[in-house]
């Protein structure tokens, strides 16, 4: 009987979780994509300044973050070198990258005391970050072979990687919802969306790299994939654990629906990182995208 105590309601599963914020967090990633596949088909000067003025933005919101302040004149100087510094790339290469960065490190050491450590280790990780990204992207220019360009195909991948994850673990985390990943750390995570985020995003990394480049071994894709989506998730939960540390909800609000730039890109740097890394010690500092694709 319907009205008798203790019966229970028929539950809608999709009223499980709140979706009031994902017609925003569309559109954001909708604009996010648009510009970031058309700044890295581009390549060249387009991608090393479009990577730059957005870590420039990382910069700002770990700077409030760090200080708990007003962006000061100094920082807005550390800003400004962090911002320029993947135009350097092209020219010079990654040590054109890390020089610049060195130059922002040593106007962070001259700040304040207190946040000084925080503010240098931000300038170091964001600079590595970019050098990471344009040295996946590399410095080729578009051209009519731009499609076939390895480094435009290698920066895909990444992409397609860490947005399939991020995407799984948002939706399969509230529609199932479970057992918290790390309370402690951030609340809104659930095993459930970390477990459907890893095989959403490995799957899609596998696909994508049958298609780009069938010629290299399937299981070296599937492992990069795999890699990538779990290194991007500690990524997410190291951001978290930050803002926790410092008393903040999000690292801003630019963006629609996801927060702060810092935000949405926590997973991207850690990613990018990793990549980066492995094609480099694969095929060099110059050909990192080959040494991620081709095997």
């Amino acid at each position: 009987m319907s009205g008798s105590p203790g019966a229970r309601p028929s539950a809608n599963p999709w009223a499980r979780r709140s979706w009031t914020d994902l017609g925003p967090r569309l559109v954001s990633a909708a604009v996010l994509l648009a510009l970031a596949l058309s700044t890295l088909f581009l390549g060249g000067y387009v991608f090393a300044a479009t990577v730059g003025v957005v870590f420039a933005g990382c910069i700002r919101e770990w700077e409030r973050m760090v200080t708990l302040r007003p962006t000061s004149p100094l920082g807005y100087a550390i800003i400004g070198v962090v911002g320029i510094s993947g135009l350097f790339y092209p020219a010079f290469g990654l040590l054109g990258v890390l020089g610049a960065g060195f130059v922002a490190s040593v106007l962070a050491a001259l700040g304040p005391r207190a946040p000084r450590l925080w503010r240098v280790a931000g300038v170091v990780f964001f600079t590595l970050v970019i050098g990471a990204l344009v040295g996946v992207r590399g410095s080729a220019v578009w051209n009519v072979s731009s499609l076939t360009d390895t480094g435009f195909w290698a920066g895909v991948f990444l992409g397609t990687v860490i947005v399939i994850t991020d995407s799984g673990a948002y939706f399969t985390g509230r529609q199932v919802g479970g057992e918290k990943l790390a309370p402690d750390i951030s609340p809104g995570k659930t095993w459930s969306g970390a477990i459907g985020g890893f095989a959403m995003g490995t799957l899609a990394g596998l696909v994508l790299w049958l298609v780009i480049v069938p010629q290299s071994p399937w299981w070296i894709g599937l492992s990069l994939a795999a890699a990538i989506s779990i290194i991007g998730q500690v990524g997410d939960l190291c951001e978290s654990a930050l803002k926790r540390r410092f008393r903040i909800k999000d690292s801003g609000d630019i963006i629609p629906g996801h927060g702060g730039l810092m935000d949405r890109l926590d997973s991207m740097s850690f990613g990018a990182l990793f990549l980066f890394a492995v094609g480099a010690l694969h095929q060099g500092l110059d050909a990192a995208a080959l040494g991620i694709l081709v095997w």
